[in-house]
């Protein structure tokens, strides 16, 4: 624990500590991170190069699923490198104009990210209760300009925490015990009042988990509804497989937030490494299986991935055949 005693020299600065209590294997636990993060990138990237190559994809569910992989990368990008490179090169030093820009672009991906989820769940409600008017109500152009609202939403909304954490006072301690730039672990060392950073850290929580998932509730009760009124019971498992990916994604997503959200704010009781633990698998986890799971339950991405694959092993045959 001795890096609780090294203070920054430079004033300008944080320190990151990483892990604390588990410093000595620090470097064993970036080998599953580094992993999980290549294999993120891998997978988003490849969903969002294979929905700009194929004209067959430029479809709103599509441009949607290209969204959200956007919002993961970006979440797990404004995080990950630095982590590794405390992990790796102890470089624990971050400015607090770096500390602060990491702070924003984190809560707001995340919060983009969960505006996307709201999309996707109105997408299915319209698909499902209202396929006579789907194409004329879910054009490219409209799923755009929702995901443009998302966008703005998330700057407006968290655009205040790095301002309200640039007006605090940092007496002495400016060491952060966590692995990134979180806006309550930064806000907590402060020798200022913190009381606006928890009420408004409170506030993006409530929009997060209780309006956001209040809007996704009601559009599934609407197409519960409207399954239930269905009598094939063929009819009600093609409607509601249509939905699987999603439910997938929600349950991946929501519960890891909540829990990592509950217990910065009132597991006095845990210990610290492991709410750095589980906010980091709340970090890599959606952004690594969300990928897989809509190669997985979207037959037609599925396809074009199979496609691209079969290409490329001709290809690497042909290159290797004699003569």
């Amino acid at each position: 624990m001795a890096s609780f005693n090294h203070t920054p020299s430079d004033p300008s600065t944080f320190i990151l500590l990483g892990i604390p209590g588990l410093e000595a294997v620090h470097i064993w636990i970036s080998i599953p991170l580094s992993t999980f993060y290549i294999i993120s990138l891998l997978g988003n990237f490849t969903v969002l190069f294979l929905v700009g190559k194929e004209q067959t994809l430029h479809k709103p569910m599509y441009l949607l699923i290209c969204i959200l992989s956007f919002t993961e990368i970006g979440t797990s990008t404004s995080v990950i490198p630095k982590a590794l490179c405390i992990f790796w090169f102890n470089l624990q030093d971050i400015t607090v104009g770096g500390c602060l820009t990491q702070t924003f672009f984190l809560h707001a991906f995340s919060m983009m990210h969960s505006s996307v989820l709201v999309t996707m769940a109105f997408y299915r409600y319209v698909a499902i209760c209202n396929p006579l008017r789907y194409a004329t109500i879910l054009t490219n152009a409209r799923v755009t300009n929702l995901g443009l609202v998302g966008l703005v939403r998330a700057v407006l909304f968290i655009l205040p925490m790095p301002l309200f954490l640039s007006r605090l006072p940092f007496c002495g301690n400016r060491i952060i015990p966590h692995t990134y730039c979180d806006h309550m672990s930064v806000a907590k060392i402060s020798c200022g009042n913190i009381t606006l950073n928890k009420i408004y850290g409170l506030v993006m929580a409530f929009i997060v988990m209780v309006l956001d998932l209040t809007l996704i509730a009601l559009s599934y009760g609407l197409i519960i509804r409207s399954v239930l009124r269905i009598s094939s019971k063929n009819a009600h498992q093609k409607a509601l497989s249509t939905c699987t990916a999603h439910i997938s994604v929600m349950l991946i997503s929501y519960p890891l937030l909540l829990f990592s959200t509950l217990t910065h704010r009132f597991g006095q009781g845990i210990s610290p490494h492991v709410h750095i633990i589980l906010a980091n698998i709340y970090i890599l986890i959606p952004p690594l299986l969300n990928p897989f799971i809509y190669g997985v339950k979207t037959k037609e991405l599925h396809d074009k991935l199979g496609r691209y694959n079969h290409r490329i092993l001709s290809c690497r045959a042909t290159d290797i055949e004699p003569g």
